[in-house]
């Protein structure tokens, strides 16, 4: 079993439009409804590649509820979730703009967890470690959940014995990561942030200093960048896909973490996530991949580099 954690978890809404224009009325072609927030999106990519998954994290209110019942509809992911007292899970609202395929996000803030609500999840999140076979700690942290939550997460499944992802950003990077997560996955400009370097392999390298056991940066269009213990590694697709980007990065983490669980050798899983990253493109929402383009790309990927000497 993976277990996913999404702390700030959402109700993805999706609208498209034939062209998004400022200070205009659009009409609305389509509107989809998904269970969202980082880790979420990481569990729906994992259940469709066959994996077991368990979700964690918080919901509460009627968009909760929505989010729950979305959720039981989905084949392979078990709903664990800590409800709350009185705060409602937040919506993130993506517009399609399907003249130019560029999509527009609007994040609604979290809701206020309390400290007996954070006891609780943290009380769940040790007892589900145990029968976990790799964990994802996915996404910002809701308003009331300590800056430091991650680098307490990660250290918690250290000591179970349980491998840990990393994917958030700002200041909770810059602390869970010196508890020494097995791998962390920032983009570029998370990279820079943390580490003061624009340049992605020097920044990966300073990354790996600061704790993290492993470093893969995604780079956008460019693919993704590994630094690890056994090797350095690029992996990029053959070409560019246009459509809706959100969640490309959800999904590369879904292909890392399966390839982690299986034990795949680091250019495999690289090729399966940057396949995973390029594919999601094509899906209506986050969460989802294009399965024809992904199985067309994964013989496709470009991985390059080498192992490091034993």
């Amino acid at each position: 079993m993976i277990l996913t954690v999404t702390l700030n978890t959402a109700l993805d809404i999706t609208y498209r439009v034939r062209a998004l224009s400022p200070h205009t009325s659009h009409r609305v072609s389509e509107v989809l409804e998904r269970p969202g927030g980082k880790g979420l999106n990481v569990a729906r990519v994992l259940a469709t590649l066959g994996h077991e998954v368990t979700a964690t994290g918080f919901t509460g209110g009627a968009t909760g509820r929505v989010v729950r019942e979305l959720l039981a509809a989905t084949d392979g992911v078990r709903d664990a979730f800590v409800p709350l007292g009185t705060g409602t899970t937040r919506r993130t609202i993506a517009v399609v703009d399907d003249l130019s395929g560029d999509t527009t996000q609007l994040n609604e803030p979290g809701p206020l967890v309390t400290p007996v609500e954070w006891s609780a999840f943290q009380e769940s999140y040790a007892a589900l470690l145990p029968s976990a076979d790799a964990v994802a700690l996915c996404g910002s942290l809701p308003p009331g959940v300590p800056v430091g939550a991650y680098a307490g997460l990660v250290r918690a499944a250290r000591t179970a014995g349980v491998p840990v992802l990393l994917d958030t950003s700002g200041e909770p990077l810059r602390r869970a990561i010196a508890a020494r997560p097995d791998l962390v996955k920032p983009n570029a400009d998370e990279l820079a942030e943390l580490t003061g370097s624009h340049e992605p392999l020097r920044a990966t390298q300073e990354a790996r200093r600061r704790g993290a056991h492993a470093v893969v940066a995604s780079l956008g269009a460019a693919g993704l960048l590994a630094h690890t213990p056994e090797g350095r590694w690029r992996a990029a697709p053959p070409r560019t896909l246009r459509g809706n980007p959100t969640g490309a990065g959800d999904a590369a983490v879904a292909g890392l973490l399966s390839g982690l669980v299986e034990n795949l050798p680091w250019p495999d899983r690289l090729a399966r996530a940057a396949a995973l990253s390029a594919a999601s493109v094509l899906a209506p929402v986050a969460g989802e991949f294009d399965r024809g383009a992904y199985e067309d790309l994964l013989g496709r990927i470009a991985v390059t580099g080498e192992a490091s000497a034993a």
